[in-house]
């Protein structure tokens, strides 16, 4: 049935302008707002937690600008299955590419930070057309056998090494092995697996527990750390700055680059609130009893391990 409907329906629809399937956007954004109100409650909750000062009515607003926005990344997630290089370089441009040539000729790794907000994919597809560093995506295999190859497949076809979590440690010494500079993306929006392992902030109004990977990698590893959004242009079009967070992780306090990222996300999405992805229940990790005690023990073993040199 899966390889039926990735055959018929989907990748053909990839092969189309998105003049045209920009067409079926607009009848999914109908149906979300009339007859299949996908994670309403969901998102509702999450808006009205971030942005306690709005009104019921501005929260179905946003809500439903939300809407039309996740109808648009589902076709662009589609189209992404079957874009060209030459129509993704047009689509999707990063502006201050040469950020990435610096590291790459100092033979420095990346880590990319970003988020699920706007169009995330076609950074993950185009990432090699797009720096010279070998590109890695990091990630969680899907529960379909199927679609996780053929997903996998059409993601790695411009360069893009896509490995599961696990492997990470074995990735980067290989790479490391070899003198290969690498760019591996990291979404750090997500919710986190353990309460315990999370770093806790405030974050659109509420304690929350964020990922600490990017951090911990850009310590282990001693990689440069940017950090980028996209930011539309026009329906169908995005453009990329990069923004340099550091070169000498080693050399920055426990919880810093978290903080970083964590905010500057926040800033973007106090800015243009309904390009985030609100369906997701970011919030359902319970919050430790005794938060500053356990923020305490995390910066003594962080510390304990990447900084006893300097104690």
């Amino acid at each position: 049935m899966n390889a039926i409907l990735y055959y018929v329906i989907i990748f053909p629809l990839s092969k189309l302008p998105l003049w045209i399937t920009y067409r079926f956007a607009d009848f999914f954004y109908l149906l979300l707002i009339t007859v299949i109100p996908y994670r309403k409650k969901v998102i509702e909750q999450n808006l009205t937690r971030s942005f306690p000062s709005k009104t019921a009515k501005e929260i179905r607003q946003l809500r439903n600008r939300f809407y039309r926005h996740f109808a648009d990344l589902l076709i662009e997630g589609i189209k992404n299955l079957g874009i060209s290089e030459k129509e993704l370089r047009k689509r999707f441009v990063i502006t201050n590419p040469e950020l990435m040539q610096h590291l790459y000729s100092t033979d420095k790794s990346v880590l990319l930070v970003s988020a699920h907000y706007m169009n995330w994919e076609w950074m993950i597809t185009g990432q090699s057309l797009f720096f010279p560093h070998q590109a890695v995506g990091i990630g969680m295999p899907l529960s379909s056998g199927f679609w996780d190859k053929k997903i996998n497949a059409l993601r790695s076809r411009f360069g893009m090494h896509v490995i599961h979590a696990k492997i990470v440690k074995e990735t980067f010494e290989k790479y490391e092995k070899a003198s290969i500079p690498t760019a591996t993306l990291v979404l750090g929006d997500q919710s986190p697996g353990d309460s315990l392992k999370s770093y806790w902030m405030t974050f659109l109004h509420q304690e929350t527990a964020v990922l600490f990977g990017a951090e911990q990698l850009a310590n282990t590893y001693d990689q440069a750390v940017v950090f980028y959004l996209p930011k539309r242009i026009k329906r169908g079009y995005y453009e990329v700055e990069l923004t340099l967070l550091t070169e000498e992780p080693r050399l920055l306090e426990w919880g810093v680059l978290t903080e970083q990222h964590a905010r500057l996300l926040e800033q973007r999405i106090q800015q243009e609130p309904h390009y985030w992805l609100w369906s997701h229940k970011r919030w359902k990790r319970t919050i430790p009893e005794n938060l500053t005690s356990l923020k305490e023990q995390q910066r003594e073993k962080f510390n304990q391990y990447f900084r006893s040199d300097h104690q």
